[in-house]
């Protein structure tokens, strides 16, 4: 049976690079790749590309799921830090054994769970995601990737075919 992942992005201003290129990654994987937000539709990123959301993350089951990754892009930050759905959404998947990762400032909505508290994590080099991640009690270290069992979080567009390429590894 084919593994799936659910790729959740903001309502709008997602980032191109970190969307895409660890979904095809994953797809050239074998991955099935579903793309998830806060509504369904049409989906304008941060460069002007266009993706279709087809599910509203909180309406899926977890279990469908073999990991969830929270992608960045400036609309992460206004939509989905801080959005309780998400957090308890990312909890659950963890408490089912999903790989949960994020990457840029997904890797911030991540942290907000509380689920990297005391482990090293990484995220886009700006202040405001390091000290965000600070925070929620994670240590900043500043790599690509960081993979860890159960939790796998990256830099952004520098790292995001290192992400795509560490999420198909953790599936295989």
């Amino acid at each position: 049976m084919s593994k799936k992942a659910l790729f959740i992005i903001p309502p709008d201003r997602f980032n191109e690079d970190e969307l895409f290129h660890p979904k095809e990654v994953l797809e050239n994987a074998g991955v099935d790749v579903t793309i998830a937000s806060t509504k369904t539709g049409e989906i304008t990123g941060d460069y002007e590309g266009k993706v279709h959301a087809e599910v509203i993350f909180h309406d899926v089951n977890v279990n469908e799921y073999d990991v969830i990754a929270v992608i960045g892009g400036s609309g992460t930050i206004d939509h989905l830090w801080g959005n309780e759905e998400l957090t308890g959404f990312l909890k659950q998947a963890y408490e089912q054994k999903v790989l949960v990762s994020g990457i840029c400032a997904g890797s911030v909505a991540v942290a907000q769970t509380g689920l990297l508290a005391g482990r090293k994590a990484t995220c886009y080099p700006v202040d405001q995601m390091i000290t965000e991640l600070q925070a929620n009690k994670a240590e900043y270290v500043v790599q690509n990737v960081i993979a860890h069992e159960d939790i796998i979080t990256s830099n952004g567009p520098d790292g995001a075919k290192d992400f795509g390429k560490s999420l198909a590894d953790a599936l295989r």
